[in-house]
């Protein structure tokens, strides 16, 4: 999965999408994903929802399927512009979930969270972004360079050890006497 939702989350009562920085004894320190980033502590009393725990309900049988999984199915098909206009209706954000999503439950996901999709999704494009799928396999190739190159470097050191070893010779006990 090219995204990473883990550090991502919306706080109930609060606008907008925020990333969590590190967690604290009364809560966690978040700081908001904006232009003008803030950084505030969400405590306990604050609701909390991590991106990576929410799904959309399907008609299919999985039930559900992860936002993770919508957001990149939304950026295959619409990239950065979402084809909805400034003051979209609610036909014009069914429309828009059913392209993305076609067998979504229309009885379980109401037209509220809809406009929370495609208002995170935009923030989570413009802040966190997207990794492309060309730039995984070169980045599993270099691990598996850099597991190779690491059983050579410790043979070259340990011809290294045995040639200081030979270049000293060792003193035994009746040299020593």
């Amino acid at each position: 999965m090219p995204i990473d939702l883990r550090q991502v989350a919306a706080i109930s009562g609060q606008s907008g999408l925020y990333q969590i920085v590190k967690p604290t004894r009364t809560g966690v320190i978040v700081q908001s994903l904006e232009d003008t980033p803030k950084t505030m502590v969400a405590q306990a009393r604050h609701r909390m929802s991590i991106l990576d725990e929410i799904s959309i309900y399907t008609t299919d049988e999985e039930g559900t399927v992860p936002l993770a999984d919508v957001f990149e199915r939304i950026h295959e098909k619409y990239g950065d512009q979402l084809p909805l206009s400034e003051k979209p209706s609610n036909e014009d954000y069914k429309q828009f979930m059913s392209d993305v999503l076609p067998n979504y439950d229309e009885d379980r996901v109401y037209t509220s969270d809809m406009k929370k999709l495609a208002s995170w999704y935009l923030i989570v494009n413009k802040h966190i972004g997207f990794a492309k799928a060309e730039n995984e396999a070169p980045a599993a190739e270099k691990t598996s360079d850099n597991k190779e190159a690491a059983p050579k470097e410790k043979k070259a050191a340990a011809d290294k050890k045995e040639k200081t070893a030979e270049a000293k010779p060792k003193k035994s006990k009746t040299d020593k006497e």
